[in-house]
């Protein structure tokens, strides 16, 4: 029998290398090992070890203390298994195959998707809804049955001492395994199982120091936390639209079905077309580039809108002296509102950008690819929402993207931006979409055969309906209903892009669980979570190196955040905010100058968080991390963005002008209402405009390409509601309230 060496090891890793620490792939199948025969400290060196093939030999149980942080996958099929909870170290398992097991029950399977919380695969099959379930739905009914048991049968004793607690634990967990009841006889062990761990954790949280649950602080004292809450905007006109009809939900399967989905399945699928040269021939219109200026452009007064921005507040008067506020506000008289700007945070900031040269950006394509009846005269849908297409597994170390999603009035569009041809397009009449999402879920192909990533698209907007679409096969493979009120935004968690979030006109935020598809695009959607806030929320935002926990939400009446993480401590499904974040503008509010509407919210690195409310005419940089440090106080949770830097953007009274950011290029773009494109490279900014306070100047201001129609119309600057970059900022795509779409492309520096 083969012993386990590091010769062994390095002759059957890949890649190929002398270090066992740069081993990401080993294969240990077919050598008749047992569990001694696995040295932990020889294994645990293998910490970038992503997948591990042990199949085949004589295993009964794991190595209990070896962890392993980087392994994704591991294979124990074909060996004598049966005691699972010895993977519990290996908590970043995402599949594991553990078939021709003899002693492995469905209570042993059960266990696994508890134990390992990122655990999507098992045996080949996505288990992620099945996993989610048994982690919070089940396990708060077993909480509730415990509780139950011990408020009927127990108390604590009037004097406590280790020898008393320690027979009133066994007496109580025994009288719980006997006594809950619940799911089907087939995994009455993992039941047992399970209860005897949630009744030691109930019993300890009697004898623990009491602490206030951090979801009933909100609650107790709901009036504080809404102090600072304005009144509420109007709504839009599509959610007082009486005619509009509402379509009958997609049932969905709760298992995939035995039989082959029946031809009326399939028909109920919409296709997405691609369009045809000669269709985009009708509707592209050609840029006349001009003159590039920095300036300011001068405010005008607001526009009669439609739509979704019907819901803007024209209280703005023309006397405004803005520039005068934001010098007002840079002066160090007054510490409530002086800008919380440290010289050390320089560092941070511009070591975020690979690049210490602004990119060159020149129009490429302008299209009209959202027209209704694809007419070329149509200047007056509006297009709300772009993101490119992300790439598997994408490193950042080559060319992203060049699929970008567009959606605006009944359609969404999937657009190459080299080639400037719409290669998908998705209808639906009566529609108005204002949101869409990228996301990567499982797809199982069956027959055996192990379960491939597949990219999709969600959209959402006026009737309160989410589409998911896999634009790969032309297939809009379902839809369910997220709200009765429209939506206004939707984004998945790219970390597990099965959970998505949407936001809508009833002033909630849900997080979903859509799970992945079989081969028949079956699929099931379970609600996770309710997040209430007091506005429409118009971005979400998820921190991105903990997206699992937070949310942040840049709503009409203030920026709130949330704890999102689901967990044994926190289950409540319904939730108010955690805390909101302050600006130090607000101080400057009055009857005409609302500055609690956030409009615009990005990342631009892991700390580092871009926003900007339209009437200040600032984009703000401001610390998440030191920010979220701070403890909010105990009544109104109000904390005060720590501002690293301020920077100049547009004079103007339209909401929703949304920015977005490249992390990999350190780039900040936002349009504003006169078909300009604000660039920011971050790596430029310069000390010294840290400590004089002012806010800094734009890296280029892109003017607006002036397109021409077919019709030899001159379409002059549109508002600019959306942009979007791909993650090496080789292209940008900017949205606009006319119906058109345009296209930069970058160029390279000779």
């Amino acid at each position: 029998m083969e012993k386990i060496t590091e010769k062994l090891i390095l002759e059957k890793g890949f890649p190929k290398t002398n270090k066992l620490e740069q081993i990401k792939s080993l294969n240990l199948s077919k050598l008749g090992l047992k569990l001694q025969d696995l040295p932990v400290k020889l294994l645990s060196r293998l910490q970038s070890l992503e997948r591990w093939d042990l199949s085949g030999n004589r295993l009964q149980e794991f190595p209990k203390n070896l962890k392993l942080p980087a392994l994704r996958f591991l294979d124990l099929s074909d060996n004598q298994m049966e005691d699972v909870t010895s993977l519990e170290s290996l908590s970043g398992l995402e599949e594991v195959k553990m078939e021709d097991n003899l002693y492995i029950t469905v209570s042993d399977n059960y266990k696994l998707m508890v134990l390992l919380p990122n655990l999507r695969i098992y045996n080949g099959k996505d288990v992620s809804t099945t996993a989610n379930h048994l982690r919070f739905v089940y396990t708060e009914n077993l909480r509730t049955r415990i509780t139950a048991v011990w408020e009927n049968n127990f108390c604590l004793p009037d004097v406590i001492t280790a020898e008393i607690m320690s027979t009133l634990e066994t007496n109580f967990v025994n009288t719980a395994r006997h006594q809950v009841k619940f799911g089907p006889n087939s995994v009455s062990d993992f039941t047992k199982w399970k209860v005897e761990i949630l009744a030691k954790e109930y019993l300890h949280t009697l004898t623990e120091p009491k602490k206030e649950p951090e979801s009933n602080k909100c609650t107790d004292t709901k009036k504080n936390c809404e102090l600072s809450t304005p009144t509420k905007r109007k709504q839009t006109t599509s959610e007082i639209n009486t005619s509009i009809s509402l379509t009958p939900l997609k049932r969905l399967r709760v298992k995939p079905p035995a039989s082959p989905v029946t031809d009326s399945r399939h028909e109920s699928f919409v296709c997405l077309k691609p369009q045809t040269p000669m269709q985009m021939k009708t509707i592209r219109m050609s840029p006349r580039h001009t003159g590039q200026a920095a300036s300011t452009p001068a405010r005008r007064q607001i526009r009669v809108e439609t739509s979704r921005r019907t819901s803007r507040v024209q209280q703005t008067k023309e006397d405004r002296a803005q520039v005068k506020q934001k010098d007002d506000i840079s002066k160090p008289g007054s510490k409530a509102i002086d800008l919380q700007q440290d010289a050390d945070v320089l560092p941070t900031i511009a070591s975020c950008s690979k690049t210490q040269q602004p990119v060159c950006l020149k129009p490429l394509h302008v299209l009209q690819c959202h027209s209704k009846q694809d007419s070329s005269e149509d200047f007056s849908t509006q297009l709300w929402a772009c993101a490119f297409q992300p790439l598997p597994n994408y490193t950042g170390s080559g060319g992203g993207s060049r699929l970008v999603a567009t959606c605006g009035g009944e359609s969404v569009c999937v657009i190459d931006c080299e080639t400037g041809m719409v290669m998908k397009k998705y209808k639906v009449p009566g529609e108005e979409f204002f949101s869409l999402a990228w996301s990567t879920v499982l797809m199982s192909r069956g027959g055996g055969a192990s379960p491939h990533h597949c990219s999709i698209l969600g959209a959402g907007g006026k009737r309160g309906l989410v589409k998911l679409i896999h634009p790969r096969n032309n297939v809009a493979y379902g839809e369910f209903r997220a709200s009765r009120k429209s939506l206004s935004v939707i984004r998945f968690n790219h970390h597990q892009g099965n959970f998505l979030f949407t936001g809508s006109y009833d002033n909630k935020i849900v997080m979903w669980d859509i799970g992945g598809v079989d081969s028949q695009y079956n699929y099931k959607v379970v609600q996770l979570l309710v997040l209430e806030i007091s506005s429409t929320p118009l971005h979400i935002c998820l921190p991105p190196a903990s997206p699992g926990s937070h949310l942040l939400t840049a709503c009409e009446d203030g920026l709130y955040c949330f704890k999102t993480q689901l967990d044994a401590k926190n289950t409540t499904k319904s939730r108010l905010k955690d805390m909101e974040i302050t600006f130090p503008i607000y101080t400057k509010e009055d009857q005409d100058h609302n500055y609690h509407t956030i409009d615009g919210l990005s990342f631009l690195t892991d700390d580092i968080v871009a926003s900007k409310n339209y009437m200040h005419g600032s984009i703000y940089l401001w610390s998440w991390g030191r920010t979220k440090a701070q403890r909010p106080d105990k009544k109104n949770r109000m904390v005060c963005a720590v501002i690293l830097a301020e920077l100049q953007w547009a004079n103007t009274e339209i909401p929703y002008l949304a920015l977005n950011t490249c992390p990999a290029q350190a780039y900040i773009v936002c349009g504003d209402d006169k078909g300009k494109l604000w660039t920011y490279h971050v790596s430029n900014l310069q000390k010294n405009s840290f400590q004089s306070g002012k806010p800094m100047l734009p890296t280029e201001v892109l003017e607006w390409p002036t397109p021409v129609s077919r019709g030899l119309i001159q379409v002059e600057g549109p508002s600019i509601n959306s942009v979007t970059m791909d993650p090496e900022l080789n292209y940008l795509v900017a949205l606009s309230d006319k119906n058109i779409v345009i296209v930069w492309k970058r160029e390279q520096s000779s």
